[in-house]
Formats: C-alpha cells, structure tokens, sequence
C-alpha cells in the first residue's frame, strides 16, 4: 500500500493531476499506520497480520 501512494505521489507530482496526488497521500498515510499497528501487534479488523 505504501509503495503504490509512493508511486501515485509521482504519477500525480509529473502530470499536475492532484486527485492522483491525493490518493497518493491517502494510501501511504493508510499504509503507514497499518505497518505500525501490525509492528506494535495490535489486531486491526480481527486480523493479527496484513500480508
């Protein structure tokens, strides 16, 4: 999830398309908080892992 906002932040930095730019951000804000949930072993949706 994080590479993909990584990937969409580009995308969306190049083209000037800031919808894409938005999600980007979405998805790695998203990504980063699941990483760090499961890091610390919280269950999150009754789900110790999401991988």
């Amino acid at each position: 999830m994080i590479t993909l906002g990584v990937i969409l932040l580009i995308i969306g930095f190049l083209t000037g398309i800031s919808i894409i730019w938005t999600i980007g951000i979405v998805l790695v804000v998203a990504g980063l908080v699941l990483a760090l949930l499961g890091r610390t072993g919280t269950t999150v949706g009754g789900r110790a892992h999401w991988y």
